[in-house]
């Protein structure tokens, strides 16, 4: 059986490796990876806008890995669409790219269960074998994590040098001509990067438990000594 001490913080550690495996999951279902304006360039273009004038040609857009939505004002008031990268809008995108971003991230989700169990068993049980204990815990976060950076890093490459967020909100779009005006990382997307810090966060408690804390030393009572002058009475 484990030191307390041990069991606290591989206790601690599972709890983060739950963290882990939660944001990542969360990530995955959100449609906040990104979020954007556009502005409808040929409705602009019609009525011959100036700066003033281009603020009611303005929407808005977001999508996420799977979904989106995006607003268009083109001149006939706003107008409300779903976005569904799947099946066929990610055949306009750098496909291939996109799909290594969610198998990445599926692969980061299953090696936090891996160092999950590992630490439930670390806190129940001494392992025998170095790959079972601390080794193993900081090879499987380090997977994880690494894997964890390679879909955000993937995805970041998608938006920044693919210009992903200019074909999504162009998608079927055979009338209008949408341009971003801006676009941002958003919280879907800072939730990956958060289930990779708390891989390294793991690390550190998992070497924190090679600690040896001080065990507290309990004094034995003194025998009482018996002369021979208390014999005598």
């Amino acid at each position: 059986m484990p030191s307390l001490w041990k069991r606290i913080t591989f206790s601690v550690a599972s709890v983060l490796c739950v963290g882990s495996v939660a944001l990542l999951v969360v990530a995955l279902s959100t449609e906040r990876w990104v979020t954007g304006r556009i502005l409808c360039k040929t409705g602009a273009e019609i009525v011959n806008a100036s700066n003033p004038e281009l603020d009611q040609f303005v929407g808005d857009i977001y999508y996420g890995l799977f979904e989106g939505g995006k607003s268009k004002r083109c001149g006939l008031g706003t107008r409300y669409s779903k976005i569904y990268i799947f099946p066929h809008l990610v055949l306009t995108l750098n496909g291939g790219l996109h799909v290594m971003v969610i198998l990445f991230l599926l692969v980061a989700v299953g090696f936090a269960l891996v160092s999950l169990s590992f630490c439930i068993y670390n806190a129940r049980k001494v392992p025998y074998q170095s790959i079972k204990g601390h080794k193993g815990l900081y090879l499987w976060n380090f997977i994880a994590a690494f894997f964890g950076a390679l879909g955000v890093l993937c995805f970041l490459a998608a938006v920044r040098h693919h210009n992903l967020t200019e074909r999504v909100a162009n998608y079927e779009e055979n009338l209008f001509v949408l341009v971003v005006l801006d676009d941002s990382l958003d919280l879907s997307f800072w939730l990956g990067v958060g289930s990779i810090v708390t891989h390294f966060a793991v690390s550190g408690v998992v070497a924190m438990s090679r600690i040896k804390l001080p065990k507290p030393e309990i004094k034995k009572p003194e025998e009482p000594t018996i002369s021979s002058l208390d014999l005598l009475y």
